[in-house]
């Protein structure tokens, strides 16, 4: 139910860039206080946040059951531009636990031949079986629009791998497409999940998630008007794709993520397409220069916004513990990058 980009921290795996082309002077209080005003923490020490791990809270409630939210702020050591070095050279991956089974970054010029061959090397796992099962039976489930799945053929059923040919042919070329229309319109170009029996469609989901987030939504207003984000007409973002496990379902995902390289630093990962799971996927970031017993030293804050179909089935205690399982796994995945980036230091 969670997807990767409301789980790991660099979302998109190597795609994200946190601008940052030079460091200003600012005192703690600044980063804390823009902070507290427009998030979920009212109240931060960032001393004390500095010596602990990720702090996690929910978001404000939204006006549709589908939709999640979760924030998240933590102190990591160094200047913003340490950190974007991090980001960059920070590989997933190699961390078996996150379940990231393929990641392929995607230039405008890309083809259905480069999604096929990656996909031709994906594992053999139970998560991919459960693609290729879905994909043949061509169910409800299977997140795509009416039109893509009258050209799914079950003629072609071999090959040397765990994914037949029929099934990567496919999603090579449904991918393929769907980078193109989201190259050419942004998200408002995607087709609706209308294969599904819902006509949900990626760019009014964004459109809804920021609409209910009336704070986060000001704080980014600027940032998310310039790149463009959701929308065609911005700022070229990096494109990526992947293969991953939600919740033992292998699931195809695309997404893009923007920068602004300048201040405020800030940053965004739009998961635009999802093969299942979820329907979109939306992630924020801002950073701030901060000093720390001495030593340069970054703040960040997050918020993860998703909209899911399985999400919406969810009340009472099993929603609460869908929020505490997805602060859980933000948590695991800030914990590794942070490991990891140290360790380069």
């Amino acid at each position: 139910m969670i997807p990767r980009a409301v789980s790991i921290f660099p979302v998109g795996a190597l795609s994200l860039i946190v601008c940052a082309l030079s460091v200003p002077s600012a005192s703690r209080a600044d980063g804390v206080a823009e902070m507290t005003a427009f998030s979920a923490f009212d109240k931060v020490d960032l001393a004390e946040l500095a010596k602990s791990d990720v702090k996690t809270a929910k978001g404000v409630p939204m006006n549709e059951n589908r939709f999640l939210s979760v924030q998240s702020c933590y102190v990591t050591p160094g200047a913003p531009e340490r950190q974007i070095a991090a980001l960059h050279q920070w590989d997933p991956l190699k961390h078996k636990e996150l379940k990231v089974f393929v990641h392929g970054d995607i230039k405008p010029s890309v083809g259905p031949s480069e999604f096929l061959n990656r996909l031709s090397k994906a594992p053999d796992n139970s998560s991919v079986r459960s693609l290729v099962a879905a994909t043949t039976k061509m169910g409800s489930e299977v997140q795509i629009s009416k039109d893509e799945a009258k050209k799914f053929s079950e003629a072609g059923g071999g090959g040397g791998g765990p994914i037949p040919a029929n099934v990567a042919s496919f999603w090579a070329d449904t991918l393929n497409k769907r980078v193109h229309l989201f190259l050419s319109g942004g998200a408002a170009a995607q087709p609706s999940y209308d294969h599904t029996g819902n006509s949900i469609q990626p760019g009014r989901e964004f459109a809804a998630l920021l609409g209910a987030q009336e704070k986060i939504r000001k704080q980014f207003a600027g940032f998310l008007a310039r790149t463009g984000v959701g929308h065609s007409g911005g700022t070229s973002p990096d494109l990526y794709w992947e293969l991953l496990d939600v919740d033992g379902k292998g699931v195809l995902t695309m997404g893009a993520s923007y920068a602004h390289s300048g201040e405020p630093y800030q940053a965004a990962d739009v998961l635009y397409y999802a093969s299942g799971g979820y329907y979109v996927g939306l992630t924020l970031y801002q950073m701030w220069p901060v000093t720390v017993d001495g030593k340069a030293a970054t703040l960040v804050w997050r918020g993860d916004m998703i909209s899911s179909p399985e999400i919406a089935s969810l009340h009472g205690v099993e929603r609460l513990a869908s929020e505490s399982a997805m602060m859980k796994d933000i948590a695991k995945g800030v914990a590794l990058f942070r490991r990891d980036s140290e360790r380069s230091r």
